[in-house]
């Protein structure tokens, strides 16, 4: 395991210093699912919840989330993103082996920088699906939100990583 760049020789926190990195293209992929009942999700398809268009809303709230993570994660460098799209698929039963119906969430992320983009693509998710969840909860408060999860980087010194 590699160590802890954002804590200093006494271990205290600090802001990684990437000041001398070269500028590379970077590149993640993040996602997510929001589970819910069969007839949460068929009024979600059917544009009949009552706050609005969940696809619609989700999708600009990821995109826009993306944008302020340095705002939300203490210790991340704000990024000048050079790309931001959040994808939103309604997952059917039948459709997953565990059963679950809900959204799947995507976030694909890009910069040139100095450093990664993993932390947007992951906060893009997270509030796609907390999105999701508030503007149906009132007709379903037992959604699950999960799964969040890193599926690719690329670029910088550690190159491409995929999860397998």
């Amino acid at each position: 395991m590699n160590e802890l760049t954002h804590l200093d020789s006494a271990g205290h926190a600090r802001m990684v210093d990437v000041g001398a990195k070269d500028d590379t293209v970077r590149s993640a992929i993040a996602e997510g699912f929001v589970a819910m009942a069969p007839e949460t999700l068929s009024m979600i398809v059917d544009g009949a919840a009552p706050k609005g268009d969940v696809f619609a809303t989700a999708r600009i709230a990821g995109i826009q989330a993306s944008k302020r993570c340095a705002e939300l994660i203490p210790l991340c460098h704000p990024l000048a993103i050079t790309k931001s799209a959040v994808e939103l698929k309604p997952v059917f039963a039948g459709e997953r082996s565990d059963g679950a119906v809900g959204v799947y969430v995507r976030a694909m992320l890009g910069v040139t920088g100095k450093t990664g983009i993993e932390m947007e693509a992951l906060t893009a998710v997270s509030v796609a699906c907390l999105t999701i969840y508030d503007m149906c909860k009132a007709v379903d408060r037992g959604m699950e939100l999960g799964e969040i999860r890193l599926v690719r980087k690329e670029g910088g010194k550690t190159g491409l990583w995929e999860r397998r």
